[in-house]
């Protein structure tokens, strides 16, 4: 029988079994990396699939859509049942969803087939991707160990959004528009086998049973305000059909907000948002999802619609942008035990907020390297050193039994800022192109949008170095949120406390 690496807590592993955990990490960037990736992959791949499948202009953006809106409706309740279910179960849940439906969508015939295929894989990704998370942060002690693997996953992550437009050119170019779909199959069943050998179930919280009318809210909720975001682009802002799902949406999320604070057994304890730690860190990471998200489809455009690349030459353009955020992903778990995690984050938006403003100096005759290369590296080398610090903050000022909920959030706050960036920076870009088709109005229309996020992340400089907490704040609040969890678990499994490295 293969040996096991147990996750149920978060305690030392001797040496004999770094290479195991390290198994671990490899299944969970290996599932985060799918999970990104289908954010994008299929982009440059839809002209393909509205010629082959007969789709409309609306059906093709669903094929997106379907995705986002249920890979972001559900995470929340994907992270809780990590908690309550077990972490290996959900991962292998989450993963065989997500690689069933690649199949199914990779083998449509019908429009609608594939439709619902890409549903099905954004609610898998939703179980999937807070699991992973949760995974790491229980099989790698707290300390700098952990900050290198989460250092990792980010990295992974980030490379599977960047390298989306790269690997569905080739893939849609070399063989179809289905391998964008189907290279997903081998990849989740051998990652399947490996986890169902290597990992071990474990449980943080009790055997409660979910909160069904929060988790029926929280996810219509959410998922109605990411319809409502999407539909902006067609209908505009004050449309009845964008007005309708956002303000239904925030309605539900106000009544779901009512029903945690009363029922017994909450889906989000609403106290995990009040460890300040956990909650500035999500702000944060939701304002930098915003810009940094809509920063690949604005690049993608401005180098095809006015510098004139093809498919593949755009892809190609933003490959020191994808490298440098890995880079800079790797890198930020060493310079955070110099810094620290709250300057460290600053720091990293500070860079980002350099290139944004870079950016929006852009022209339409601009040169590669001053109009794509270097600016899109710093923009992604600085989003790559603040992401890790931010989910480490997250992740470690949370009691124990809540840490696949807290991954589900940050996840969560991720997707919902990407969503609500591009929805606004497309309008704004929309506003100041005023319907042109030339070069230098599309141009202007860009460059307004990058402008618009070099604010968002300014302010989010200012917003972090007023509530984002410091190593002893964090300590603090990571022990009050778990002297909560204890008091209110009737049939809790005992957790063994992680050595703290900054005592």
């Amino acid at each position: 029988m293969a040996p096991m690496v147990d996750v149920s807590t978060p305690t030392r592993l001797p040496a004999r079994s770094r290479a195991r955990t390290w198994a671990v990490v490899v299944a969970a960037c290996t599932g985060q990396f799918l999970v990104v990736l289908d954010v994008s992959v299929v982009n440059v791949a839809l002209p393909s699939m509205r010629s082959d499948l007969a789709l409309s202009a609306p059906g093709l953006q669903w094929v997106v859509n379907a995705y986002s809106i249920a890979f972001a409706g559900f995470m929340l309740l994907g992270g809780r049942a990590a908690d309550i279910y077990g972490r290996k179960r959900m991962f292998l849940t989450g993963l065989g969803l997500f690689t069933a439906a690649s199949l199914a969508g990779g083998l449509a015939q019908e429009g609608w087939h594939l439709l619902a295929a890409r549903a099905a894989q954004g609610l898998g990704a939703a179980v999937l991707s807070p699991a992973t998370l949760t995974l790491l942060t229980a099989a790698v002690p707290e300390g700098a160990a952990r900050s290198r693997a989460i250092g990792t996953w980010m990295a992974v992550g980030a490379g599977g959004g960047a390298a989306g437009g790269l690997i569905g050119g080739v893939l849609t170019g070399a063989l179809s528009w289905r391998w964008v779909l189907l290279i997903n199959v081998p990849v989740g069943a051998l990652v399947l086998a490996g986890a169902a050998l290597w990992l071990a179930e474990g449980r943080a919280g009790d055997r409660r049973r979910v909160d069904l009318p929060g988790a029926v809210l929280v996810t219509a909720g959410l998922a109605s305000v990411a319809y409502g975001i999407v539909q902006t682009e067609a209908a505009g802002w004050g449309a009845a059909a964008t007005l309708g799902p956002l303000l239904g949406g925030l309605a539900l999320l106000g009544v779901f907000v009512l029903v945690e604070a009363r029922t017994a057994a909450p889906l989000m304890p609403l106290r995990v948002l009040g460890v300040r730690a956990v909650s500035a860190a999500n702000v944060s990471m939701l304002m930098m999802g915003s810009a940094t998200f809509c920063m690949w489809y604005f690049m993608t455009v401005y180098s095809q619609n006015v510098l004139g690349y093809t498919p593949l030459e755009a892809g190609l353009a933003l490959m020191p942008s994808s490298a440098a955020v890995v880079v800079a992903s790797k890198a930020a778990p060493r310079v955070m035990a110099r810094t620290g995690a709250k300057a460290l984050a600053v720091t990293g938006f500070l860079v980002t907020a350099a290139g944004f403003g870079w950016q929006s100096t852009m022209g339409e005759h601009g040169s590669y390297l001053t109009a794509v290369c270097l600016p899109g590296v710093l923009m992604m080398a600085g989003a790559g050193l603040a992401s890790t610090p931010l989910a480490t903050l997250a992740t470690s000022g949370a009691a124990p039994g809540d840490a696949g909920l807290v991954s589900g959030l940050v996840n969560t706050s991720r997707t919902m800022g990407g969503a609500l960036g591009l929805a606004v920076l497309s309008t704004v870009a929309a506003a100041r192109t005023g319907g042109s088709t030339a070069a230098a109005d599309i141009t202007a229309g860009y460059a307004a949008a990058f402008r618009t996020a070099t604010g968002v992340l300014l302010a989010g400089v200012v917003l972090m170095l007023v509530w984002l907490p410091g190593r002893t704040e964090r300590r603090a609040g990571a022990h009050l949120s778990g002297s909560a969890e204890e008091s209110e678990r009737t049939d809790a499994v005992p957790a063994h406390p992680s050595k703290d490295p900054s005592r």
